[in-house]
């Protein structure tokens, strides 16, 4: 007997679909503005390429408890009848607009096919990634981002038994070496590059944010040194030794397994900047996309929050994603109503970036032969008389690689001043099928209409 034909999943979805508002990034910020903009009955529909919602910082695994907040916030989406969430999905590029539409159409992708995501409002909630320096060493087996290790463990990495050094700058090293020890590792140093006086000036203002200055008493570990930074790691097919800076001229070389670098962080802009965005803000250096008072980016139709726009801790993203989806479903009074927590978690903001500036020897740690893009196997000296971003990716294919130039393309503006140029069409490679599915069909001469007349 014959059996029905069933029709694939690529067949069972249009290649174009339309929402209300579309919010890119599932972290602490897009689930903030989710929530926010449900009680008005909008079509919401959040994207993350993470399996679960909660990005980075609540992220799920094997080896999490996720903290009572992010456990609220997931229930609380799981109760909006109106928001559909869309994991394991990228935004791949642009799309192709239609009659209707308030805001850039967009292209997005899961493992199964590709469609156009059409919308009234979008809210950029893309995060921040580590901003990874080269330096000799470090594209051996072992050596990550400091952030990386976290969700390698989060993830189910067994690290018993492991000795791990965590350097680089800032509180998400002392929150890297918390997670390695609880996991049975043992953390037998940890170099903060910032000097003793800057750590302590910092300790100080943390009593105005009692939380994270109780936060920060947990997390205080007996292997911290300051005025440290990574020189070297050594190793023939795995990490072995590590050399570190001490001070001013000290150095000294501790046997290890992994080493797990993370020298601040970098503003996930590429589609804010695909999109047509303006970079601005004091809390990114510049780097991250420029909002208003209200969230709203240089770009009608286009809102922005969380560490897109600089860098401040979750409880920052919080309101900012608040503000943002109160403000993108018409709700601007309740927005306006956050501005006084904001202010609040903008201060600690502002204390965090004065405290930790990354001292200028680590422009210095590349060596002519240290490669700067691991994709291409580009090296320092390759790059060192290059006149710009595109000068270089013309001359060494540096960032035409996998990742897009978002690794050696951070490093590359810190090291030689650059700015790397915003992508243009596609933010990733992209499966043809996808391209196929979601390209307009040509019109025919009768759908154009009469030819216009010559002359």
């Amino acid at each position: 007997m014959n059996q029905p034909v069933t029709p694939s999943m690529t067949e069972q979805h249009s290649a174009h679909e339309r929402c209300d508002i579309i919010i890119i990034g599932a972290g602490p910020a897009g689930l903030a503005a989710a929530l926010a903009a449900a009680p008005s009955g909008a079509a919401i529909t959040i994207v993350d390429d993470n399996p679960q919602p909660g990005g980075q910082i609540w992220r799920d695994g094997p080896q999490v408890v996720l903290p009572a907040l992010a456990q609220q916030h997931r229930a609380a989406l799981a109760r909006h009848t109106n928001i559909r969430l869309l994991p394991g999905t990228r935004v791949v590029g642009l799309g192709d607009p239609q009659p209707g539409d308030k805001a850039p159409a967009l292209l997005l992708e899961d493992a199964d096919r590709g469609w156009t995501q059409h919308s009234h409002r979008i809210v950029l909630c893309t995060g921040a990634r580590e901003l990874l320096l080269p330096f000799p060493g470090w594209t051996l087996p072992g050596v990550t981002g400091a952030g990386a290790l976290q969700a390698l463990i989060k993830a189910g990495l067994d690290v018993r038994g492991q000795r791990i050094v965590i350097a680089g700058t800032g509180p998400l090293l002392l929150a890297a070496a918390a997670t390695a020890n609880k996991a049975g590792a043992a953390v037998v140093r940890v170099a903060e590059q910032a000097p003793w006086s800057a750590l302590a000036g910092f300790a100080a203002q943390l009593p105005r944010w009692p939380a994270k200055a109780l936060q920060a008493l947990t997390l205080l570990h007996p292997q911290l040194r300051a005025s440290s930074h990574v020189l070297e790691v050594q190793g023939t097919t795995q990490v072995q030794t590590v050399r570190l800076r001490k001070g001013q001229h000290a150095e000294e070389t501790m046997a290890c397994d992994r080493v797990a670098c993370g020298f601040g962080l970098v503003p996930n802009t590429h589609l804010g900047q695909m999109l047509g965005c303006t970079l601005g803000g004091p809390l990114s250096g510049g780097q991250g996309l420029a909002v208003d008072a209200q969230m709203r980016t240089s770009v009608p139709g286009v809102f922005a929050a969380g560490e897109a726009t600089g860098f401040g801790g979750s409880e920052r993203a919080l309101v900012q994603g608040a503000m943002a989806g109160h403000v993108a479903a018409g709700q601007v009074q309740q927005a306006q109503a956050l501005r006084p927590q904001l202010a609040r978690w903008e201060g600690f903001a502002q204390a965090l970036h004065a405290s930790f500036p990354l001292n200028k020897a680590l422009k210095t740690l590349a060596q002519p032969g240290t490669l700067v893009c691991r994709c291409e196997d580009v090296p320092y000296a390759a790059l060192a008389d290059r006149d710009g971003w595109i000068d270089a990716k013309l001359h060494t294919r540096c960032g035409m690689g996998a990742c897009q130039g978002r690794i050696c393309g951070a490093a590359a503006q810190h090291l030689f001043g650059w700015t790397p140029a915003p992508p243009r069409h596609l933010l990733a490679p992209t499966r043809i099928g996808t391209l196929a599915a979601c390209t307009p069909a040509p019109t025919t001469s009768a759908q154009r209409g009469p030819a216009a007349p010559s002359g």
